[in-house]
C-alpha cells in the first residue's frame, strides 16, 4: 500500500537512538538541548522550546499568551482539533472562521467578519505548508498564535512561519517533514515567554532536583510556579530529530519534486475540465514544504476516487473535516468553502520516502479513473 503520509528515517537515526541507550540517558537531557539549538537557528528565532507534541504546543502557546478567560480566539475550521483543543482548554471560545478554495489557508476576508470586541487573537495555520497571507492579518492588530505544524521550511517574505506571531509552534510527528517520532515545540517573540515555557513543561517546576543540585542544599525540595501538565520531551526524541534535520534539505528537495511532477501531469490542459483542480503553489515571495497535496473533485466522484485508489493499494484521505461541523462545538454558522473541501477535497499521496514512479503510477489511475468511471 502508498501511504499517504510517511517519514524516512534509517540507519543515521538507528545509530542516534543507541548512543542515547549506550549514554543510558533516555529523558530530556542534552540532545534535547542541542535540537533547541539547532531550530532556533535554522528559523531565525530567539529560541525554541522542544515538547513532547505538536498539540501540547499549541496549547502551550495559547498559555504563554495570558489571554483573557472566556475571551474569543478565531480559528479556521479546516484544520486539525488541536488547534480548536487549545483554546478550550485555556478557558478561552474559538470561533471558526472559513478558508480560501484556492489554498486551504485562512484569508483576512474571512477573519474580519468574526472579529468582535471579544477576540482577543486569532489561531494562524498554514495549511500544507503553504503561508497564510500574514501581512493582512497583521493588519488587525491582533495578537497572533502561529500553527507552523505542517510548515518547518515554509517561510514568507523572507520570514520562517512559526515565528511571526507572538507565539508559534512546530510539530514532529512520525508523518511530519521532519519527525522526532513524536514531538513539537513552541517559540516566542519575548524570550521571558520562552523561559516561562521552560517552567510549565515539567508540571510547572522551577527546576528539577537534578538542575537544583548545583545550587540548592536541599535540592528535592523544588519551586513550583504553576499548575500545568507534563509535557517533556526526551534525549531519545531529539537524537532522532537531529538526525533529521541535517537530512531537511534533503527531504525538501524530495517533496518538491513529486509536487511538480504531480503538478506536470494534473494542471495539463486537458485534466482543466472541472472535474479535478489542484491547490495553488508557492508565490514568488513565498517558500512552502510541501506537505498536503490537495485535489478537488467534482460533485459525486470523490468517495468513488477514493475507494478505487484504495482497491489499488493507494491510501488516500482528507485532512481535514471541518471542525464547525462537530457537534462538541454546538450550532456553529455555515462556512461553505470549508464545507465544500469536506466533500470534494482528496488528500493524494506525498511524503519523502515516495519516488517520482509513484507519482506516476497515482497519476495513471486517475487518468483510468476518469477514462473509465467519470
Amino acid at each position: 500500500m502508498l501511504s499517504l503520509f510517511g517519514s524516512n528515517v534509517g540507519p543515521a537515526e538507528l545509530a542516534a537512538v543507541g548512543e542515547c541507550m549506550e549514554r543510558q540517558w533516555l529523558g530530556i537531557g542534552a540532545k534535547c538541548d542541542e535540537f533547541e539549538r539547532r531550530i532556533a537557528e535554522r528559523v531565525g528565532a530567539p529560541g525554541f522550546v522542544f515538547l513532547n507534541s505538536g498539540s501540547n504546543a499549541l496549547q502551550m502557546a495559547l498559555k504563554l499568551m495570558e489571554l483573557p478567560k472566556g475571551s474569543e480566539v478565531i480559528v479556521p475550521t479546516f484544520t486539525w482539533i488541536a488547534c480548536a483543543n487549545a483554546v478550550k482548554l485555556n478557558e478561552l471560545v474559538p470561533v471558526f472562521c472559513d478558508v480560501d478554495l484556492r489554498t486551504g489557508n485562512m484569508r483576512p476576508e474571512d477573519v474580519e467578519p468574526k472579529i468582535s470586541p471579544r477576540t482577543s487573537a486569532i489561531m494562524v495555520v498554514h495549511y500544507g505548508g503553504k503561508p497564510v497571507d500574514m501581512d493582512g492579518m497583521q493588519r488587525f492588530g491582533l495578537p497572533i498564535v502561529e500553527d507552523a505544524a505542517h510548515a518547518i521550511d515554509s517561510k514568507y517574505k523572507g520570514r520562517s512561519c512559526g515565528t511571526m506571531g507572538e507565539t508559534g509552534i512546530f510539530s514532529f510527528d512520525a508523518v511530519k517533514n521532519l519527525t522526532t517520532t513524536e514531538g513539537g515545540g513552541v517559540l516566542a517573540k519575548d524570550p521571558e515567554r520562552l523561559v516561562r515555557a521552560r517552567r510549565l513543561r515539567y508540571c510547572g517546576i522551577a527546576k528539577s532536583g537534578f538542575q537544583a543540585s548545583a545550587t540548592k542544599a536541599r535540592w528535592w525540595e523544588v519551586d513550583i510556579t504553576d499548575f500545568f501538565p507534563k509535557m517533556l520531551p526526551t534525549d531519545v526524541n531529539a537524537a532522532v530529530g537531529l538526525t533529521q534535520l541535517a537530512r531537511l534539505d534533503e527531504f525538501q528537495a524530495r517533496r518538491r519534486a513529486l509536487w511538480d511532477r504531480y503538478n506536470a501531469v494534473l494542471q495539463q490542459e486537458d485534466w482543466a475540465t472541472g472535474w479535478l483542480s489542484t491547490l495553488d503553489g508557492p508565490a514568488a515571495d513565498e517558500q512552502h514544504s510541501y506537505f498536503c497535496y490537495l485535489v478537488q473533485l467534482r460533485a459525486g466522484s470523490r468517495d468513488d476516487l477514493a475507494h478505487f485508489l484504495y482497491e489499488r493499494k493507494v491510501y488516500t484521505s482528507l485532512r481535514f473535516h471541518p471542525l464547525h461541523l462537530y457537534p462538541i462545538y454546538g450550532p456553529q454558522e455555515r462556512l461553505p468553502n470549508a464545507e465544500h473541501l469536506s466533500e470534494h477535497g482528496l488528500n493524494l499521496p506525498i511524503h519523502h520516502r515516495m519516488e517520482l514512479a509513484d507519482v506516476d503510477r497515482v497519476c495513471e489511475l486517475l487518468a483510468e479513473f476518469r477514462r473509465t468511471r467519470v
